[in-house]
């Protein structure tokens, strides 16, 4: 598998695998994590001509999408119940999805941004099960709760040196 930056010529294909994940996260209990609409077009578009969307290709076709960027995330300033494992500098992680639960990929997406980044910050819905399981299986640590801009409550993971 190889990661590149996204190009708006793969929209398609990656609108594809948002409404894939968001099939599967109905089906296996995480039903309101990105409703029938999230991420919205826009937010997708914005991401890629920003250059902070990637995708995960597989023998030719792409398998996984993710945002990525060093910055500070708006809702990682305030987290409750729980602490950050540092205040330095940290690449977030959002919006990662998978086409048709292909094995491996997620793993795969976090294990080459951990290659290039080494203070790494990602959050989920308390129901996504798959993304928990995965976090916690490349090494990110539990810290506490974030709210989103929704108001809605997350778990707050993060992967340090």
């Amino acid at each position: 598998m190889t990661i590149r930056k996204t190009v708006m010529e793969d929209l398609h294909r990656v609108q594809e695998i948002y409404a894939s994940a968001r099939e599967y996260m109905a089906k296996t209990g995480n039903p309101t994590q990105w409703g029938t609409h999230k991420p919205p077009l826009d937010r997708v578009m914005q991401d890629i001509g920003e250059g902070k969307s990637y995708v995960c290709v597989k023998d030719g076709e792409i398998v996984g999408v993710f945002y990525f960027a060093v910055e500070a995330d708006e809702t990682y300033q305030v987290i409750y119940d729980g602490d950050w494992l540092n205040d330095e500098p940290y690449g977030v992680i959002h919006r990662v999805a998978v086409a048709n639960q292909e094995k491996g990929v997620g793993s795969f997406c976090v294990q080459w941004l951990w290659e290039r980044y080494k203070n790494l910050r990602i959050d989920t819905h308390e129901n996504n099960i798959a993304m928990k399981k995965m976090l916690e299986k490349n090494g990110f640590s539990y810290c506490g709760k974030i709210t989103t801009l929704d108001g809605t409550e997350r778990m707050a993971f993060q992967k340090i040196c």
